[in-house]
């Protein structure tokens, strides 16, 4: 299993993997999760509240960018 989740001023990314197949991302342009899976192999399905808790996370990112950014100042 592999996540990557990080942030920048304007942008963020919040995503799962298995076997280096994406499995689930966090669109937080249409404010959704996605599974890109094709349509012909069963899905693995994160639980409900998966999306929220990115933007959650994506929040916290963006506060500790912003205090590491005046710390180093």
């Amino acid at each position: 299993r592999f996540r990557i989740a990080g942030c920048s001023d304007s942008d963020g990314e919040d995503m799962y993997a298995l076997d280096g197949e994406e499995k689930w991302y966090a669109d937080f342009i249409n404010k959704k999760g996605v599974e890109p899976l094709p349509s012909f192999i069963d899905h693995i399905s994160y639980v409900e509240g998966t999306y929220e808790s990115a933007e959650s996370k994506q929040q916290t990112c963006r506060q500790n960018l912003k205090l590491s950014a005046k710390a180093m100042k």
